[in-house]
């Protein structure tokens, strides 16, 4: 494991399996008030545009392996909010996160102001949760599905389009412990076309979404400074863009 400023990176195999191992662990009263509490507050703020559906949670992180659990997605916002609850909770939410390449650029988003996590920053869309849509019948989780099907939600590009590489690394938020796994995407067609199935097709999560040349990928970062998501600069360095 290395550290990349505050931010830590895990590395991981091109093949690295991600299996559910357990059940969700129940709550004592007042932790469950807690969470209630904090989740109802996220929910006023975001005018309830949350929805708590079930999401992956790593509990153990080696480079062949990433063995966790499903939990709530309430969980996860109420130890954003509050940090310190990760001594109580020990949720470490895996997010599926693209770096897409289309025939002249790479795509850079901001992300929307109605997000419970890095809203009005920058990152390389798509990314999103693990949830069980990704599970097989064997208890492992297939990330290139889960990331094409946000690629289709978030950008409009369907899965037939994509193709998916191998992991870049996994990294760790210290605060959060959100978990982010990079993961390049090759996408056949122009910026103009991608920037058209967006603005037609896509959910609303990111705007605007850009496409810039790969050469001009170090000043555009360098440009927006500290608005751009970090795991985004860690996965672009990692793959030679900057």
């Amino acid at each position: 494991m290395a550290d990349s400023g505050e931010w830590v990176v895990h590395e991981v195999e091109p093949a690295v399996a991600v299996v559910v191992e357990r059940e969700m662990p129940a709550l004592d009263a007042a932790l469950e008030a807690e969470v209630e509490e904090l989740w109802g507050a996220a929910r006023a703020r975001l005018q309830g545009a949350l929805f708590n559906g079930r999401v992956f949670s790593a509990d153990r992180i080696t480079p062949a392996r990433v063995a966790g659990h499903f939990t709530e997605f309430r969980r996860i916002v109420a130890q954003v909010a509050r940090p310190a609850l990760f001594a109580a909770l020990g949720v470490r939410p895996l997010a599926v996160n693209g770096v897409v390449r289309v025939q002249d650029g790479i795509l850079i988003g901001r992300r929307s102001l109605r997000t419970a996590y890095q809203a009005g920053r920058w990152q390389t869309p798509p990314a999103g949760s693990v949830d069980p849509g990704a599970l097989d019948g064997e208890g492992r989780i297939d990330l290139a599905a889960q990331l094409l099907k946000e690629l289709r939600e978030e950008v409009g590009i369907t899965a037939e389009r994509g193709w998916v590489g191998a992991p870049i690394c996994i990294v760790e938020h210290p605060g959060s412990h959100v978990l982010d796994i990079g993961m390049p995407v090759s996408v056949p067609i122009g910026g103009a076309e991608a920037l058209s199935l967006h603005a037609r097709l896509g959910d609303g999560e990111y705007e605007p979404l850009r496409v810039v040349a790969e050469a001009d990928f170090p000043g555009f970062l360098a440009a927006l400074g500290d608005a751009v998501v970090p795991v985004a600069g860690i996965f672009l360095r990692r793959l030679g863009v900057v």
